[in-house]
């Protein structure tokens, strides 16, 4: 396959999963403001007034600026080489990018540290769910290797 074949897959991909994530956080602000009453949501749903689930749509696009982000500044590293603070930055790049971009069409700067915060904490799961996926294959193997020996 060609490289620009895979790294666009890739970022599909992350921006995908990032929409997936995103919305679930939506829809889980939704049910907190229902809960706790007694927070200043206000601000919030006066920035956003769209249904919580269309956070989906920024964290698509934020994740795929991440991948680009990553890919530029994270090349020809594993995710084991890749350090968790780092990645977590990286991922804050790619939503502080689409905070300025959202900020510079109207928005409110809070848009910036939303965007910012919510692409951080995308990125450190997607680390997490990566080194997860790596360490079962690594115990896969072994275990295969022990039922053969």
């Amino acid at each position: 396959m060609r490289p620009w074949v895979r790294r666009l897959r890739g970022a599909i991909g992350m921006g995908v999963t990032w929409a997936i994530a995103w919305a679930i956080a939506g829809v889980a602000m939704g049910i907190a403001s229902n809960i706790l009453t007694f927070l200043p949501w206000d601000a919030f749903f006066r920035v956003f007034d769209a249904p919580l689930p269309a956070l989906a749509i920024p964290g698509f696009i934020s994740g795929a600026i991440f991948s680009v982000v990553l890919g530029i500044a994270g090349r020809r590293r594993r995710f084991d080489q890749l350090s968790l603070p780092w990645f977590t930055a990286l991922g804050a790049v790619g939503g502080l990018l689409l905070g300025a971009v959202a900020v510079s069409g109207g928005f409110p700067v809070g848009t910036l540290i939303f965007t910012g915060v919510l692409a951080a904490g995308s990125a450190a799961g997607t680390l997490a769910l990566a080194r997860g996926g790596e360490q079962q294959e690594v115990l896969g193997g072994g275990q295969e290797v022990k039922r053969l020996g």
